[in-house]
């Protein structure tokens, strides 16, 4: 195990010294590249940054003022008919716009529930088998700057109700 250590350290230095090498090799001013990219990436991060700003405002209003609850309130008796449960209901909600948040959440049901029951347990596979579908769509796409998402939406949500689907199953059977 200790091999598995050493090797784990050893891999971002090594890395970073074959890019180096590599670049020289092919004759390629790294600095230049390196900062060309560094400010390519800030402007990308200033483009987004109103979008962020405005999911994490927008998810911690929906979660401070109880709509959530009452969201899952309401939906109960949909979710108790396919097995899955009411508490977790919010999690999955907030997961699709902000992973952040829903681990706030993931921590509230461990506090709760314990990380080791059944609902802890499957809030942490609903939490890895699902994505913030549409913190991911406006920052992938206005950066893009693509204005027609086509069946986006759609496919995203039918594959974050397989990925809950599969995780109520995978942790029932275990």
């Amino acid at each position: 195990m200790n091999v598995m250590y050493y090797i784990s350290d050893c891999m971002i230095p090594f890395v970073i010294l074959y890019l180096v090498g590599y670049g020289m090799c092919k004759k390629v001013n790294i600095f230049d590249e390196f900062i060309d990219g560094a400010e390519d990436g800030f402007r990308t991060v200033y483009k987004i940054m109103p979008t962020l700003i405005g999911l994490m405002v927008g998810v911690g209003v929906l979660r401070q003022s109880g709509f959530m609850e009452w969201l899952a309130g309401i939906l109960a008796p949909l979710v108790d008919f396919l097995h899955f449960p009411g508490e977790l209901l919010p999690l999955f909600i907030v997961k699709m716009f902000s992973s952040s948040a829903a681990t706030g959440l993931l921590l509230d049901v461990y506090k709760t529930y314990g990380a080791d029951s059944y609902l802890g347990t499957l809030a942490s596979v609903l939490m890895s088998c699902s994505e913030t579908i549409f913190y991911t769509m406006s920052v992938y796409f206005m950066t893009a700057k693509v204005t027609k998402t086509r069946y986006t939406l759609t496919g995203a949500l039918i594959a974050t109700l397989a990925g809950a689907a599969a995780s109520v199953i995978l942790v029932g059977l275990g």
